[in-house]
């Protein structure tokens, strides 16, 4: 029997994942939650390609999410827009404040292109906090509802609205899923991973390391400004809080914690730190302490993240 291409297996799970986990959910609540996770696993699937790929290290990333997000929730207001077609838009804006942003800080390497994005993405915030005679400020602004259900009730299909964002959320993320591991398994993706092991190596052979990165920045970008669009139309709300540096840490983290060199990997340490503090709960102040223990040992005992880590054991000790 032929066997499945990593791709193929990676596409296959999420899928089987998708359509499986709803008949585990007792109550309506944990669509939300699968919704979460799969809207965050598309943001962390840009960073994967970002850090994990080509080897960078992004600090405001969630500046990103704000501007799709704010995007959805101004341009239908004030431009007449669908509020699908301003996610669109706010992912072109984000590829274009990407490259523009890119092009000088990507120059640099280590923590200072760290310590670079975060300032982008605490100017970012500053700008969504402060101008709240079109942001709302801190009390954060309405985005007008998408109109799906009404559409879908018209052909007497009943979901609520944590179900509809669980599908499209599953959705989003496949395509998403979909698109990162052909560009994998591309020549630009292994000139990007060709980055990650050694920049001057990658100059050496002809690849253009400056194009590469920014490619990298801007591609990145559009999936983490899809992901905050998706958001903020499912919450139905948004305030600035979805730019703020904590936001940008939580994605990181995720990258990191699941394996940042794997898609799945990815879409793993997103569905760990979204759910995790919801089952961590029953343990009120100490819920904190208890998932940064966790995280820390996971950092400790598999440093390449969960995924890759365990796939490595699995194959050694399958060769035994």
């Amino acid at each position: 029997m032929a066997r499945l291409s990593p791709r193929a297996a990676t596409l296959i799970a999420l899928a089987a994942i998708a359509l499986l986990a709803p008949l585990l959910f007792p109550s309506s609540f944990y669509y939300r939650i699968g919704a979460l996770i799969f809207i965050n696993g598309l943001s962390v699937i840009g960073l994967v390609i970002l850090v994990g790929f080509a080897g960078q290290v992004s600090l405001g990333h969630a500046g990103f999410a704000g501007i799709g997000a704010y995007t959805c929730a101004l341009a239908p207001v004030h431009v007449g827009l669908h509020p699908a077609l301003a996610m669109v838009l706010g992912a072109a804006i984000s590829a274009v404040v990407a490259w523009l942003v890119g092009r000088p800080i990507l120059r640099l390497s280590g923590h200072f292109l760290a310590v670079a994005t975060l300032g982008f993405g605490i100017l970012v915030y500053m700008v969504l906090n402060n101008e709240s005679w079109l942001t709302g400020g801190p009390d954060g602004i309405a985005v007008a509802d998408i109109g799906l259900r009404d559409l879908l009730r018209d052909y007497d299909i009943k979901v609520t609205a944590s179900q509809l964002w669980y599908w499209l959320g599953a959705a989003a993320l496949l395509v998403g899923a979909f698109l990162a591991l052909n560009l994998q398994n591309s020549p630009t993706g292994r000139a990007l991973r060709s980055l990650h092991d050694s920049e001057v190596a990658a100059r050496t052979i002809g690849i253009d390391v400056a194009r590469m990165k920014l490619t990298a920045f801007v591609v990145s970008a559009v999936y983490t400004s899809v992901a905050g669009s998706m958001l903020a139309m499912m919450n139905r709300f948004v305030t600035p809080d979805i730019a703020g540096f904590m936001h940008s840490v939580e994605l990181l983290t995720m990258t990191v914690l699941g394996g940042a060199g794997a898609v799945f990997g990815g879409f793993v340490g997103a569905s760990i730190l979204t759910a995790l503090p919801q089952l961590l709960t029953v343990f009120e102040e100490y819920e904190n302490l208890l998932l940064g223990v966790i995280m820390m040992l996971v950092m400790i005992f598999l440093r390449e993240g969960l995924v890759p880590s365990i796939a490595r054991r699995l194959r050694r000790g399958g060769s035994k």
